[in-house]
């Protein structure tokens, strides 16, 4: 049997921040594109996440010049450039990252990253999940810049 699987997003209550948001229940099998949009870091830096029980994968998108400030979380985080270019600094070593360039970020290691001047798409792994984004506002009406539209 086939299913078209759509994400379930549901309203939560008391997020304080007066914009909607979500809890990430999802089926096994969705497309990215039907994941809700969040802002995580104002509107230059917004992503989509698919979250299991132990692990966060996100789709983030980085518009041109995006800077995303020194901070750091428990969870590890391994990453990888689908398109664009980032600046990205971890362990007082900065590096300029493009297409297939990856990064691995132990827990609670300070990090910084500057996308370059056309922006960049990445892909984010977190374990354990990044239960924090739960709160974040969701962007409504947008369609990603990867994947391209078929």
């Amino acid at each position: 049997m086939i299913v078209d699987c759509h994400t379930v997003a549901l309203p939560l209550s008391g997020s304080g921040s007066g914009s909607p948001s979500y809890a990430p229940r999802v089926h096994d099998l969705i497309d990215i594109m039907d994941a809700p949009l969040l802002e995580v870091w104002g509107k230059a830096v917004r992503a989509r996440r698919i979250q299991g029980d132990r692990i966060t994968l996100a789709l983030v998108e980085l518009g041109p010049n995006a800077a995303v400030p020194e901070h750091h979380h428990e969870a590890e985080q391994l990453g990888m450039v689908i398109t664009g270019e980032l600046h990205f600094t971890l362990a007082g070593e900065t590096r300029v990252l493009k297409s297939g360039g990856t990064w691995r970020i132990l827990s609670n290691r300070p990090h910084q990253v500057t996308a370059g001047p056309n922006g960049a798409v990445v892909i984010d792994v977190f374990t354990p999940v990044r239960s924090d984004w739960d709160a974040l506002p969701i962007i409504e009406d947008s369609t990603p810049p990867w994947p391209a539209a078929e």
